[in-house]
């Protein structure tokens, strides 16, 4: 038996787009609301088995509602789909046990992953969200954040091993150019001024840059 489904999202086109999905993909939606009190009223009363919910709703956020079906033991597993990147929200939708927090650029691709993930009974976590809270956790140091946004993107393409005439082409700089850079990051990073310093940093760096 497929399972039952109810979606919930503030924005009228986000809505219809997950409904067309879903209903493109055969699963049993079994109603749709623009707002936390309606969704959890829909809940309540038809008892899916799952509710796609935006986090950022009027009336009532998707974590309240996941975090009324905890402690009333309903047993809709939840599902979040959200802009929301920060650890401390994710944090909070995982200690109230949803069963998946999905990105919304990435949601048409992630949640066919995630519904059949749920349906078994395993949470499902944007691998998106999880590497770029990976990422959140590298503390940076100084001397890397005092580097300029082109200095980064040019350390991002000495990582990649390319020579200054190949930077210069992919940024329309000459190479002269490209070799003052070079210099300034060298200086900036107090590195020494071998000719491969920059490239060994850049590789071992890499997500300093990215």
């Amino acid at each position: 038996m497929q399972a039952s489904i109810i979606i919930a999202d503030d924005h009228p086109l986000v809505l219809k787009g997950l409904q067309d999905f879903l209903l493109e993909k055969k699963y049993n939606v079994l109603d749709s609301a623009t707002d936390g009190k309606a969704a959890l009223e829909l809940i309540k009363s038809k008892r899916p088995n799952i509710a796609i919910l935006d986090i950022r709703m009027p009336h009532m956020s998707g974590l309240e509602i996941a975090n009324y079906c905890k402690i009333n033991a309903i047993d809709t597993k939840i599902i979040l789909i959200t802009f929301e990147k920060d650890e401390t929200t994710f944090n909070k939708a995982q200690a109230i046990g949803v069963f998946g927090y999905i990105l919304k650029e990435f949601a048409l691709v992630d949640l066919e992953y995630c519904l059949k993930s749920v349906i078994q009974g395993k949470p499902y976590f944007s691998p998106k969200l999880i590497d770029h809270l990976a990422k959140e956790k590298i503390i940076i140091p100084e001397s890397v954040k005092a580097l300029t946004t082109t200095e980064r993107k040019i350390m991002r393409a000495i990582a990649q091993n390319k020579t200054a005439k190949e930077i210069g082409e992919q940024f329309c700089i000459s190479s002269r150019t490209v070799e003052k850079h070079k210099s300034h990051i060298i200086k900036k990073l107090s590195l020494e001024s071998k000719s491969n310093s920059l490239f060994l940093f850049a590789t071992e760096n890499q997500g300093f840059f990215d």
